[in-house]
């Protein structure tokens, strides 16, 4: 038995290192199996390169078709769990078909790779960038091994941030206003705003201000859509006066913040609402909704 059980074990040892892994910035990154993993930080058009060592175990040797390594970009929807779609795949031919009797290390380097999404992990979908070795094998099986890096990108600020100015009303029972000072923010940014009462004769319980995300994935039919709430931000508490106003203050860099992703290969998006909620005393709801665009600023102290 013990016999058969060796005969399943892989024959080598594969390890991945960058060039520069000890320099490098890692971040936290959560994998499949809801564990948080450190990984190394990346930026697009950024050169990757390292060194993959193969260390065939004690008694071993290794037989192959040819070693590789490959850089890809991937999409994964979960409905579609398992079935990537490669936007980037850059590949370095490491090694002819021959046989590895000891420890091999081969270097290899993608330079100023075009890296334009950012990784996402979200509710439907999630993109990756990954290294992965495959040691071509026949009868045996080839043997693979991964290891993931994070891609962060960072934007300029926009030229033009308009404000944004709205009204809410209920005719003769509310009406009021509000604005924000604009309408696109990074992510460590502070959103400030006021709102205006203007015309209450309905009794207010409370007023909330919520951050959502709305991530939409597939297209037609087989469009799926997953709003999460990541922040509720209580405003007022009681019933206003008309002429009353009320200021909103509300740090972004507590919670966990994306950029905007707009239609990312025909895949997916996601996009970020300011939700204002009004409760009356009966527990009627009334709520506006607002779209913002979030972008992520270079900034010393943060990626």
């Amino acid at each position: 038995m013990n016999y058969l059980l060796g005969a399943f074990k892989p024959a080598c040892n594969i390890s991945i290192t960058f060039s520069d892994g000890k320099n490098r910035k890692q971040v936290p990154m959560k994998k499949e199996n809801g564990q948080t993993a450190t990984v190394p930080l990346f930026h697009s058009q950024e050169t990757i390169s390292g060194k993959v060592c193969i260390e065939p175990y004690q008694g071993k040797k290794v037989e192959h078709n040819g070693v590789k390594v490959e850089l890809l970009g991937q999409i994964e929807m979960y409905f579609d769990r398992g079935n990537f779609y490669d936007f980037t795949s850059l590949v370095r031919e490491l090694d002819v078909p021959g046989e590895i009797y000891e420890r091999k290390t081969y270097p290899f380097e993608f330079p100023t790779v075009e890296m334009p999404y950012e990784t996402y992990n979200g509710v439907n979908v999630r993109l990756r960038y990954v290294l992965k070795v495959t040691i071509a094998r026949g009868y045996a099986g080839s043997i693979l091994e991964y290891q993931e890096l994070v891609v962060r990108n960072y934007a300029p600020p926009p030229e033009i941030n308009n404000s944004i100015k709205m009204e809410v009303g209920i005719e003769d029972c509310l009406h009021i206003e509000f604005e924000y000072n604009k309408s696109k923010y990074h992510l460590k940014d502070v959103i400030l705003g006021k709102i205006y009462f203007l015309l209450v004769r309905i009794k207010m319980k409370n007023m909330d201000l919520e951050i959502r995300r709305r991530e939409s994935t597939g297209a037609g039919a087989n469009t799926h859509v997953e709003t999460e709430t990541l922040a509720k931000f209580e405003l007022m508490d009681g019933t206003p006066v008309r002429g009353e106003s009320i200021p909103v203050r509300l740090f972004l860099a507590p919670y966990d913040l994306t950029p905007t992703h707009r239609n990312i290969n025909n895949k997916f998006s996601v996009k970020y609402y300011l939700n204002l909620v009004l409760v009356d005393e009966e527990d009627r709801r009334y709520f506006k909704q607002q779209e913002i665009t979030l972008y992520r600023l270079k900034e010393d102290t943060s990626s």
